[in-house]
């Protein structure tokens, strides 16, 4: 991953887009693929990337990720112009206090930092326990003055964004799931740079508030009516010392993007997945989901008549913290797993079980 990919990962990192507010990321996705897509963005704020394809039944096929990260929402002001807030989507309430936060305002962005009261470390722990008692401190001395500056509803994330560690390791907030958009945006690329057109229309989409229930995805679904479906997502590594494998498989960081199997997964697209990465050199890992995989791709299979839906996932230490860590490698390999895999597939009926 280099030059002008680089960029565009990092911008989408950048930008704040908690489950509702989006929009900032949305912007910079549709920006990026509007030189070789038809891009269209419903009323919910999904964007979504066409290519067609050649001849006359021609199958749809439907690749997504989510734009919405985890964050946070302004609830209240006090009279001495400290901020109360809210989470918005799963967030571990402990690793809030002490840190520095960005608060998306309608002038820009306000920073402050969550309090934490150094002189009595045990009730600090125990006040970390219940959100309401988290506050953001952003220098004001007043209401007044705190709200010339934010308003009830304003959105917060955590102040973190990509920054390079060692060899091809990546740390920042949100690649839960801007890695699965990104990822998206370039196999819509590297599709429209081919000498010829597939036999498929593509759609990629950039869906919205999964973090809050899967809601992009759905209406999405719905509006597109694929053939097949591939979500793009994340996956908590195995490979860190708290970990238990026995639960969650074994996942490590580096060894290429993962594919689920269950009763979420179409077989024969799982199949043509794995066989696609084997005869392509292109390490991957398994894992396995005896339910729902509480992504996307829960509504997605189930979306009118059925939709046949696969799932690549990337090996992510630290979900839903400021320091996600990824390879950068395994995004680059489950960007060529499917592009790769896209080029195979010519009639949806070959993925009907029998």
């Amino acid at each position: 991953m280099q030059g002008e990919s680089l960029s565009f990962f990092h911008e989408l990192l950048t930008a704040p887009s908690p489950s509702g507010y989006e929009q900032p990321a949305q912007r910079i996705f549709r920006k990026y693929i509007d030189p070789f897509s038809e891009v269209t963005q419903d009323v919910l704020g999904n964007v979504i990337g066409f290519i067609p394809g050649k001849g006359r039944r021609r199958t749809k096929v439907m690749l997504i990720g989510h734009s919405d990260e985890i964050g946070f929402i302004v609830k209240f002001i006090d009279e001495s112009g400290y901020i109360y807030f809210g989470v918005i989507g799963d967030v571990n309430t402990q690793l809030t206090h002490g840190r520095r936060v960005d608060i998306h305002t309608r002038n820009g962005v306000v920073t402050g930092v969550v309090g934490i009261n150094a002189s009595s470390p045990r009730e600090s722990k125990e006040n970390g326990r219940e959100m309401d008692v988290q506050y953001i401190d952003i220098g004001a001395t007043s209401k007044h003055e705190a709200e010339s500056l934010v308003r009830v509803g304003d959105p917060v994330t955590f102040a973190e964004t990509f920054v390079r560690l060692h060899g091809d390791r990546a740390t920042s907030r949100g690649f839960d799931n801007k890695a699965g958009i990104f990822i998206v945006a370039e196999v819509m690329r590297h599709i429209a740079e081919t000498m010829e057109r597939l036999p498929l229309d593509l759609y990629g989409v950039s869906s919205v508030q999964e973090e809050i229930g899967l809601r992009g995805g759905t209406t999405s679904a719905y509006a597109i009516n694929p053939d097949i479906a591939i979500c793009v997502e994340v996956d908590p590594c195995t490979d860190i010392p708290t970990a238990d494998k026995k639960c969650s498989a074994e996942i490590r960081l580096g060894k290429g993007p993962i594919l689920p199997r269950g009763a979420n997964i179409n077989p024969l697209l799982f199949d043509l997945l794995a066989i696609t990465a084997e005869n392509e050199g292109i390490p991957v890992q398994y894992s396995a989901r005896p339910t729902a995989t509480g992504t996307d791709a829960n509504v997605i299979q189930i979306s009118r008549s059925g939709v046949a839906t696969a799932l690549v996932k990337i090996p992510l230490r630290y979900m839903h913290t400021p320091v996600e860590v990824i390879s950068l490698c395994d995004v680059d390999h489950t960007i060529k797993l499917l592009v790769k895999t896209l080029l195979r597939i010519r009639d949806k009926n070959d993925l009907a079980p029998s």
